[in-house]
């Protein structure tokens, strides 16, 4: 790797990044205040490059100013080769791609949810996401598996979504509200664990009080650092807010019961509860789905959980 001094260098995102394409541009880590040239122009990410970043956790690399351009169409091919119907590449190249960008999308909006750009960037791609979902028959499974490796939060918001429109169609839930924005709630439903210093991936009986009080606080923080943006929809807001109520009154931040939730917030709630398990606990989906029907089962609706089974069933994940 090539050390060079630090300069007006771009950051870009990880999960923007594939394997499989050669890139257009040089891509540098950030070490001590240098930049070493991690991948040239003219070589790819394949084998272990891509693997190696993700495990430890490094969402961004850095490219000169003057390659910006080559990144951006970099960018535009691999994308439009993924939603493409048509395109040769295998589902789970093209799931991996999708992924990716839904996550770097994400990632944009958590880091500057001020930036309406950005927000509306991340909506625009929830529409096609969704589409995705809907044309191709075993999407869902190729999206689900893209492992969060590093237990990514804005992963994790994509892996929620995917599960949400495959609950969605279970139920018949396809024209009763717009799929993308439950998505895009999905996408951003824990965007307070962006700011806080809690280690999201531990369970909450393992937590000190004072960590767990911030925990508790996330939906209701989360809602408050974003509802003063007039481009957040009103029901992204509400699933950030409510996304950890229960059915039974469990919940929190406001111990809501089932008659005060919305169908779309059930949704992404008993999704996000089955991720949980999968992304940050990491037991197999067979394991998590156990859990949610043993030990949470008064806590999402039953019907709910029953069409979350059939889709992972149908899906081949359990």
């Amino acid at each position: 790797m090539t050390e060079t001094e630090a300069k007006e260098f771009l950051p870009i995102r990880v999960s923007t990044l594939r394997g499989d394409l050669k890139i257009s541009f040089d891509a540098y880590v950030q070490v001590a205040g240098k930049f070493i040239l991690y991948c040239r122009l003219g070589d790819s990410f394949e084998g272990s490059r891509l693997t190696r970043l993700r495990e430890k956790k490094l969402k961004k690399l850095y490219i000169p100013p003057d390659h910006e351009t080559a990144y951006r169409a970099y960018l535009e091919e691999s994308i439009e080769t993924a939603y493409d119907p048509k395109s040769e590449k295998p589902l789970n190249v093209r799931a991996e791609v999708i992924q990716g960008s839904q996550q770097a999308a994400a990632e944009e909006v958590m880091d500057a949810p001020e930036k309406k750009e950005f927000y509306d960037e991340a909506r625009k791609g929830s529409k096609r996401f969704v589409e995705f979902l809907k044309r191709e028959t075993f999407g869902l499974k190729a999206v689900q598996d893209v492992h969060n490796v590093d237990m990514n939060l804005a992963h994790h918001g994509v892996s929620v979504a995917s599960l949400s429109v495959g609950i969605a169609e279970k139920l018949g839930f396809t024209e009763k509200f717009p799929l993308d924005i439950l998505s895009l709630g999905c996408f951003l439903h824990d965007i307070e664990h962006h700011y806080t210093p809690v280690d999201y991936t531990r369970p909450l009986n393992s937590m000190n009080p004072g960590e767990k009080q911030l925990y508790l606080q996330h939906p209701q923080k989360g809602v408050d650092r974003v509802k003063g943006y007039k481009h957040f929809d009103e029901a992204v807001m509400r699933i950030i807010l409510e996304h950890e109520e229960h059915i039974d009154g469990s919940g929190f931040p406001k111990g809501l019961r089932e008659l005060q939730l919305d169908p779309m917030v059930m949704i992404a709630s008993t999704a996000n509860a089955f991720d949980r398990y999968v992304s940050f606990y990491k037991m197999s989906p067979k394991e998590a789905l156990k859990e949610l029907l043993v030990n949470k089962i008064a806590q999402h609706p039953l019907e709910y959980m029953k069409a979350l089974q059939d889709e992972l069933k149908f899906q081949s994940l359990i």
